[in-house]
């Protein structure tokens, strides 16, 4: 009686020695696959070791479908992300020491294993704590996550993992040089410099230009002094109707107004400059006397005009506005 139990002691204890050799074996000879292709590519025979109980490691697995016949456009997006995450890892964390493994299972090498989860979408998350061990996760139940936001970073993804992560190493993202971008912006510089050295002696003069900057800046100040910005902001209507079967240009009171009503109102501002910038410099640089006094007539009037004008507009936005300006 005495030899059978100490028999079955010796037994059990072998089993679980071996159990535990088992789990920590598989851990190392994953780790090693993992060093020179990572994300482990995985079917189901593998996914069912890698998460089989007892286990001492993370495991971080995605739920793909590269195939075009699946249709999965953000698999395929998202599997250059995934690769470099798993490259990074597995160069940064060489000796195993996050005791993690990270790993692949598309649905043409693991059928089984999407209809035992019952997926019907795709790519998933599922990452797997340890069950044993000092972080170990007694239901060992995986946590899931979803790509309800459409594509992710490789950054994204690694602070995702982190937050289930025991304090350890936790290997940055190492994106590879982009040669084709480094090329592509150095010959588009070299050929902006390029330009701007010979076409230098004839670019000055226009940017010396009095003229040209006075005409911006007066386009610029009609735009803003009209209620341009205005229309941007409230996205206001370009016209209305006036209730009688006509179009209202302009809206009453001073926080209305309508698209046309700030057309109107800038070339209104636009023909009062051109008549000063006249007055003031145009005419008296004429020699003909008669033509001289003609032109002062002519923009006189139509300065008096306009402000006839743009009276009548304000005594319309304002309508206790008690002063007018003939012939409006």
């Amino acid at each position: 009686m005495k030899l059978s139990s100490l028999l079955t002691l010796t037994l059990l204890s072998v089993s679980c020695l071996g159990a535990k050799k088992s789990s920590g074996g598989t851990f190392e000879n994953y780790l090693a696959k993992s060093l020179s292709s990572a994300p482990l590519r995985l079917d189901d025979a593998s996914y069912d070791e890698l998460t089989a109980n007892p286990r001492n490691h993370s495991l971080v697995v995605l739920l793909t479908a590269l195939e075009a016949r699946f249709g999965c456009q953000l698999c395929r997006e998202f599997q250059p992300e995934w690769d470099l995450v798993g490259k990074s890892w597995a160069k940064g964390d060489r000796h195993g020491d996050s005791r993690i493994l990270l790993g692949t299972l598309d649905f043409a090498d693991g059928k089984g294993t999407f209809q035992k989860l019952m997926l019907q979408t795709a790519p998933i998350f599922l990452l797997f704590p340890p069950t044993t061990g000092p972080n170990a996760k007694p239901d060992g139940q995986p946590i899931r996550h979803d790509f309800t936001a459409g594509p992710q970073s490789a950054e994204q993804v690694v602070g995702w993992i982190s937050r289930y992560l025991p304090n350890g190493p936790k290997p940055a993202i190492q994106r590879p040089l982009n040669y084709v971008r480094i090329i592509t912006v150095t010959t588009t510089l070299l050929a902006i410099v390029s330009f701007l050295s010979v076409s230098y002696p004839y670019i000055l003069p226009v940017i010396q230009n009095k003229n040209l900057w006075a005409g911006i800046s007066l386009i610029t100040i009609l735009l803003f002094t009209s209620g341009h910005m205005f229309n941007h902001i409230r996205k206001v209507p370009y016209v209305a109707g006036n209730g009688q079967g006509g179009i209202s240009y302009f809206a009453g009171g001073f926080s209305n107004q309508f698209g046309m009503e700030t057309q109107i109102v800038a070339a209104m501002y636009g023909t009062l400059s051109f008549a000063t910038i006249a007055l003031a410099l145009r005419v008296p640089r004429m020699s003909d006397p008669k033509a001289q006094q003609l032109a002062v007539f002519i923009w006189g009037a139509i300065m008096f005009g306009m402000y006839s004008l743009l009276l009548s507009v304000f005594r319309i936005k304002n309508g206790g506005y008690p002063f007018h300006l003939p012939p409006f």
